[in-house]
């Protein structure tokens, strides 16, 4: 600033610094030419010469180049503005306001009524009137004083107000805690909020144990905050069933699902009032708050199981597999898995998504986390389908049902995965063994194992897998006994899958 610490003459009378107005600060500075412009412009120096008090926060000539250039135009297009005076007198307050007086989340009405102004003050002493730093503070001008500010503020709806306007006092305060207030209401700025009500706040603070106090204390508290943030306008019929789209946080991904009764979900959050238009973005509300936790979902996605992941997308699981709270073991079947089911069985599933596929999937899914350690030979484990799943344990080789374990206790936030070598169906679904069964002996086998039919096969094949899930010997069955060598197999518990037309069945042997 020039001039500024030094003695004013006017008239030939020295005058004190004091003596100047904020209007003078300005006028006297190098950096705040374009400011001056459009005080001039709008007639606002009588005002702003009066006696006050006044603070004034002023936006640098680089802050005007800024916001003009941001929105398509130039200093010169900005002073043609029918709404300059309003922009101009939403940075002033009627009143003195220096930088020690100014607290964190702060919320003050300028001489503009368009809008109000939100301040930030950041632990390490930074100062933010909306998005704009104050990088020089308390410049005293004798009617008020002058913060200058890195950027010009306009008095735009953001969607912060749409938060503040709509009574989302946790949102709120937790983004003011999280010193969030300066990235959220950048009128630059393209987003999409996803805002959890009061409501969800008290129940994820209850699942942790804790109160909305102890919510506001997390460490990853701005972590959690932009997990709900898109730096992108995305409305409600933009999104898309299964969609995977990155917010502002980058710890994890959100996980989106369209139902075909049109009901969004964001990971396990329903959105329940959608595209509230906030100016510098959108705003959908959800009745629960979203944590990026490492769920059951991202094993699936993270580990290649695409097949088991368009299937749960296609049943509308998400919602139910990505509760951050849900306590759940999965038993995953691998793309090789899904691979040797009849192709007949697949389109069957997928044909009716949220009867047939999902009732499948959920007999894969217990309501409670089953580490491996946990299972004993016999036991029952129960399914979210409201069945039972088989425990077999044989020579160290851990079974379910007709599926061998091949990875166990993949740990995520919210359960344990296992990866199994099959696809459990449900026997009251009629959809295993049809009416042919199949028996394989001797088991434990050496060299020759016999596979018996109790209809005749016709154009019978057979896959033998490892207990890794790989394929590791198949061929074809023409009898009604068949024999299949098996010398060359390592010893261990093999899975054999036979194919006899429409039907499927699963038998497990074990190679000395």
């Amino acid at each position: 600033m020039k001039k500024i610490f030094s003695f004013l003459m006017v008239s030939g009378i020295s005058l004190s610094m004091n003596a100047q107005t904020v209007v003078d600060i300005i006028v006297d500075s190098p950096n705040h030419n374009s400011l001056e412009a459009a005080i001039f412009a709008a007639n606002l120096q009588g005002t702003l010469s009066g006696p006050g008090p006044f603070t004034v926060f002023a936006p640098t000539d680089a802050a005007f180049d800024a916001i003009a250039a941001g929105l398509g135009t130039d200093v010169a297009g900005l002073l043609l503005l029918p709404n300059l005076a309003d922009i101009l007198t939403y940075h002033v307050l009627g009143s003195e306001v220096l930088a020690a007086d100014i607290s964190n989340g702060q919320i003050v009405a300028p001489l503009s009524t368009t809008n109000t102004l939100k301040l930030t003050k950041k632990a390490n002493g930074d100062v933010f009137v909306n998005q704009a730093k104050v990088i020089a503070a308390d410049i005293d001008g004798g009617n008020g004083t002058v913060h200058v500010l890195d950027a010009v503020v306009v008095p735009f709806e953001t969607v912060v107000d749409v938060a503040i306007d709509n009574g989302f006092t946790s949102l709120t305060t937790a983004v003011v805690t999280a010193e969030l207030l300066p990235a959220l209401t950048n009128p630059l700025a393209t987003l999409t909020v996803f805002a959890p009500t009061n409501a969800a706040f008290d129940a994820i603070a209850a699942g942790l144990g804790t109160d909305i106090a102890g919510l506001l204390q997390l460490p990853n508290l701005a972590d959690i905050l932009t997990y709900h943030v898109l730096g992108s306008v995305v409305l409600a019929a933009d999104i898309s069933n299964g969609q995977i789209v990155a917010p502002l946080s980058t710890t994890n991904t959100l996980k989106l699902t369209k139902k075909a009764n049109g009901d969004v979900f964001v990971n396990q959050a329903k959105v329940v009032s959608a595209n509230i238009d906030g100016g510098n973005g959108v705003v959908h509300v959800l009745d629960a708050v979203v944590v990026p936790f490492e769920t059951v979902v991202d094993v699936a996605i993270d580990n290649g199981f695409t097949s088991l992941t368009t299937a749960v997308v296609a049943a509308e699981l998400l919602p139910a597999l990505t509760n951050p709270l849900a306590s759940l073991t999965v038993f995953a079947p691998t793309d090789d898995a899904f691979g040797a089911v009849p192709q007949a069985t697949l389109d069957a599933l997928f044909a009716d998504p949220s009867g047939l596929l999902t009732q499948v999937l959920l007999h894969h899914v217990a309501g409670a986390e089953v580490l491996s350690t946990d299972l004993m030979n016999g036991q029952l484990v129960p399914t979210l389908f409201g069945d039972n799943l088989t425990v077999s344990i044989l020579s160290g080789t851990v079974s379910i049902d007709n599926a061998v374990v091949t990875m166990a206790n993949i740990q995520a936030s919210n359960g344990v995965v296992h990866v199994i070598n099959a696809v459990l169906v449900p026997a009251t679904l009629g959809m295993n063994e049809n009416s042919t069964s199949v028996g394989v002996y001797p088991n434990p086998v050496s060299e020759t194992l016999r596979v018996n039919f109790s209809d005749s096969p016709k154009n019978a094949t057979y896959q033998v897998f490892n207990q890794l899930g790989s394929l590791v010997l198949q061929g074809k069955m023409n009898e009604k006994l068949s024999t299949v060598s098996v010398q060359d197999l390592q010893s261990g518990m093999y899975t054999m899958r036979v194919l006899n037309g429409k039907n499927s069945n699963t038998v497990r042997f074990l190679k000395n």
